[in-house]
């Protein structure tokens, strides 16, 4: 069966990540029990997942001329993502700050830095070039505008697009009208409001729900020590999976998902395509 042909339009982000027990409140200083540096961004984590889950993935971005842009093209390529569409920039490379309490969840503030410099011709140019694309994946650290312009460009060719809106901002009707997939989590969800979409919605502990044809799947029983990229985890797995079928996706996603908090970090955390394909 031939692999799946993936774009993902996105960020890239060096995640900078503390570990407590509790987190601090205002004025409230704490002393925690880890910190580290690994690599993120929502665009990256779908990226890498999809290469794990055996597509053929180009990621689309822009980083920086730093160290951390150094670090993310060797990453790339260690991890079987192509890296002929990714520009730098003098802007400096993204960078997420990361807060994991000791339930395992997760808040985070993000820099973009140059993944906001994404030229939109060269992103609509990147997808026209791409053979045989099947799917363009989506997210919301980058301007909507460039999402845009890939997304028309991807569906005037008859590939799939998939949008994952977070971190949240209001969704353009045009946008909208331009997804195949909407994959929100729940409050990114409540935040959309009433709009004719095809949506997933990803449910953390209690599975995923595809609510045109009310398909449901579980996720897996798992202690969580870090949900930090699990949402991005489902999506790069969904994704590669979807030509078998929604719920066979879905599953795959949710596996993929639920094994990814029991470690630590956003992509370090990604389980083996063998892995998954176990417990699917």
């Amino acid at each position: 069966m031939k692999r799946p042909v993936i774009a993902v339009v996105g960020s890239a982000m060096m995640d900078l990540t503390a570990y407590a027990d509790v987190l601090p409140g205002p004025g409230e200083t704490l002393v925690g029990k880890q910190f580290t540096t690994g690599f993120g961004g929502k665009g990256a984590n779908q990226a890498v997942m999809a290469a794990i889950a055996g597509a053929e993935v180009y990621f689309i971005g822009k980083i920086g001329k730093d160290v951390f842009g150094d670090s993310f093209l060797e990453n790339f390529s260690n991890r079987g993502v192509n890296t002929k569409y990714i520009e730098r920039d003098d802007e400096p490379s993204g960078v997420a700050h990361i807060w994991v309490d000791g339930t395992g969840e997760n808040r985070i503030i993000i820099i973009p830095g140059a993944n906001h410099k994404i030229d939109e011709a060269k992103a609509v140019s990147a997808i026209n070039e791409i053979s045989e694309l099947d799917i363009v994946i989506g997210q919301c650290e980058i301007k909507q505008d460039v999402t845009l312009a890939a997304f028309k460009v991807a569906k005037a060719r008859g590939a799939i697009t998939i949008l994952n809106p977070a971190p949240f901002e209001a969704l353009s009707e045009e946008l909208i009208a331009h997804c195949d997939w909407i994959i929100p989590n729940e409050t990114e969800y409540a935040a959309l409001g009433k709009i004719e979409a095809n949506i997933l919605l990803t449910l953390g502990d209690q599975g995923a729900h595809h609510l045109k044809s009310n398909a449901r799947v579980a996720a897996l029983k798992v202690t969580p020590i870090d949900t930090t990229g699990a949402g991005d985890c489902f999506v790069g797995a969904f994704a590669t999976k979807l030509h078998e079928g929604a719920e066979v996706a879905m599953k795959f996603g949710c596996v993929a998902a639920g094994l990814s908090v029991t470690k630590k970090g956003a992509q370090s955390s990604y389980p083996t395509y063998d892995e998954i394909a176990t417990l699917s």
